[in-house]
């Protein structure tokens, strides 16, 4: 049996609260319900009796709670014995690049977490970031997690953070630059540059593709890839090729960051690490992440977002 279950279930028993339950779990009330309805069907027994005013425990669930308790309790035993040395050592966590969402995350997880060291790392793209993260050499990460390869997705897990509102990098006296956002459909007849050709970004052109098909934007072929900010402002003045990217992507002299809009595209973000990994400092990511996600309503899609289905689906079933 999954443990995670029956930690689900002594929450719910102890707070008598699916909203309170889900909050101290730091998981959506949704999630938590569907955890509850399995732990039910694996025991073959109803564990509450749920009204709209209030949950109690059944028979079932009154029979199950010390047991509950003790299993917990010896999981966390042995767990400890284990990641002690592993609480001494730094967190390696990726965000990408500077002034990005996983910064924030990062610093508010930095916050919770204490003592506890976590270090940023910048490795550019969540396919590049997943190949550190399973040879040991990197902790967490953030990306797309549905633009991964199943085979990648099989060994990590992730937690949703936030619907990133994507927008367009152009030259200051691009055509479009006036705009306070750029229409989609104004796009059209452009070569848009979205990491083509780069091994560590494939999500990021994958997501580019999907989002360009049927709509007359073309993507950029491959290219030699600018490492450093001032190096990618020198190549796109030359180049003057308009930009995929999201709408807090640092500030370049000679650019304008306009968002996207008609419909609005959202880049899906998501907390990654390797599974099997214990560490306080993930701990802190993901108690960082909801944590933001609830203040700024990260979570929350448009009435006019657009993502890609299977984007949809594994962010909702992971929510």
């Amino acid at each position: 049996m999954d443990p995670r279950l029956l930690g689900a279930f002594l929450a719910v028993a102890e707070e008598l609260h699916f909203t309170r339950a889900a909050a101290r779990l730091y998981v959506a009330q949704q999630a938590l319900s569907r955890d509850i309805r399995r732990l039910e069907r694996e025991l073959g027994a109803d564990l509450f009796v749920r009204t709209t005013r209030q949950v109690s425990l059944t028979a079932d669930g009154a029979r199950l709670l010390p047991y509950a308790r003790r299993v917990l309790a010896a999981q966390e035993e042995l767990l400890s014995a284990f990641v002690r040395g592993r609480e001494e050592r730094p967190l390696l966590v990726d965000v990408n690049s500077q002034g990005l969402a996983s910064g924030r995350v990062l610093d508010r997880a930095r916050a919770l977490a204490g003592d506890i060291e976590l270090m940023a790392r910048f490795e550019s793209g969540l396919t590049g970031a997943a190949g550190e993260m399973l040879a040991g050499r990197l902790d967490a990460s953030f990306g797309r997690f549905a633009g991964l390869d199943p085979v990648l997705r099989a060994r990590l897990e992730q937690q949703p953070v936030r619907y990133e509102p994507m927008a367009v990098v152009l030259p200051a006296d691009h055509h479009l630059a006036e705009l306070d956002a750029v229409p989609l459909a104004a796009l059209a007849g452009e070569t848009v540059y979205a990491g083509a050709g780069n091994p560590r970004t494939l999500e990021w052109t994958d997501l580019a593709r999907h989002l360009f098909e049927g709509r007359g934007i073309e993507l950029a072929p491959p290219a030699p890839v600018a490492i450093g900010a001032e190096e990618f402002r020198r190549v796109m003045a030359r180049t003057r090729t308009p930009v995929l990217a999201v709408v807090n992507f640092p500030a370049m002299a000679g650019t304008v960051l306009k968002p996207l809009i008609d419909p609005a595209p959202l880049s899906p973000l998501s907390l990654v690490w390797r599974k099997g990994l214990v560490h306080p400092g993930i701990d802190a990511l993901r108690r960082a992440a909801v944590e933001l996600a609830g203040e700024e309503g990260w979570l929350r899609q448009p009435v006019d977002g657009w993502i890609p289905a299977t984007d949809a689906l594994i962010m909702m079933s992971h929510s």
